[in-house]
């Protein structure tokens, strides 16, 4: 696959540039066409934007097929590197995650996220267990000759213990960085880190591109890119954006109005048209 192979080397480089690699996630080819137009140099889907859109809850409950054939459409549409958020895995067992990967790969993508909470309990998962996940990744992409780039998630921020500190938890959470790197793990992602010194250690102590994720309370990306972030990602954020506007306009369309909104959009047909003949 050495095509794929040329965008996963191309996303390692990415987060190793120097410049902070901003990734507003989105969860179809016409949202993945707009950023490459708009000259982003990868894009990545949210686990949340493609369940929501697609009418399912979030939390591996939209059909692995489903999720497959969603990244395949995006990833044959778009030039620039795809990386999916893959959450748990939708596997079982170390076996069923091997031939999710498969497919997952076959699908076009060059990155995933792969996160360490247990898809049947909704608890962390030991350190260890992770690893042996992160390991059988690696392992299969390697096979398939596709350096694919691992995120590795933790949740040790979500699933804070009553009464812990965050200082607690940002042990916890550095000593799982070198763990999943040591695994096979390329980037690192401490899910709703947010707190400026926090994020400043972190990046410090991984010894790996970190990624974090805007939310509210999070500095500025010129505070994050002066700190080493690697990564910022948006999560469900365009999605949340998208559908509030899409609510506002039909507020105003029930009560009589809004005409003027829809005559000055300047997302015209011909506009999208270029976008989806563009290859």
């Amino acid at each position: 696959m050495p095509d794929l192979q040329e965008k996963a080397h191309l996303f390692h480089q990415l987060h190793r540039s120097g410049e902070i690699l901003i990734l507003p996630n989105i969860w179809d080819p016409l949202g993945a066409l707009l950023l490459e137009d708009m000259g982003f140099p990868a894009v990545a889907t949210a686990s949340a934007a493609i369940a929501y859109s697609a009418g399912y809850n979030d939390g591996e409950n939209i059909p692995f097929d489903d999720l497959v054939k969603k990244l395949k459409d995006i990833s044959d549409r778009v030039s620039v590197p795809v990386s999916a958020d893959i959450e748990s895995g939708y596997a079982q067992d170390n076996e069923q995650l091997q031939r999710n990967i498969r497919q997952l790969i076959e699908s076009g993508i060059a990155g995933i996220n792969i996160e360490d909470t247990d898809a049947k309990t909704g608890s962390l998962l030991p350190a260890a267990l992770q690893c042996k996940k992160i390991e059988t990744i690696r392992k299969t992409a390697g096979n398939m000759g596709v350096s694919l780039f691992i995120n590795a998630r933790t949740d040790v921020f979500i699933k804070a213990n009553p009464g812990g500190s965050t200082e607690d938890q940002l042990k916890e959470a550095v000593k799982r960085a070198h763990a999943y790197q040591a695994a096979g793990a390329d980037g690192f992602y401490p899910i709703l880190l947010q707190e400026e010194d926090a994020i400043k250690e972190m990046v410090q102590a991984a010894n790996m591109p970190v990624n974090v994720l805007m939310v509210p309370g999070m500095p500025e990306l010129s505070i994050l890119r002066r700190m080493g972030v690697a990564r910022v990602s948006l999560g469900p954020g365009f999605l949340k954006i998208a559908m509030n506007a899409m609510k506002q306009l039909a507020a105003k369309l029930k009560a009589g109005e809004g005409t003027e909104e829809v005559a000055s959009n300047n997302i015209t047909s011909d506009y999208l048209k270029m976008l989806v003949n563009k290859k």
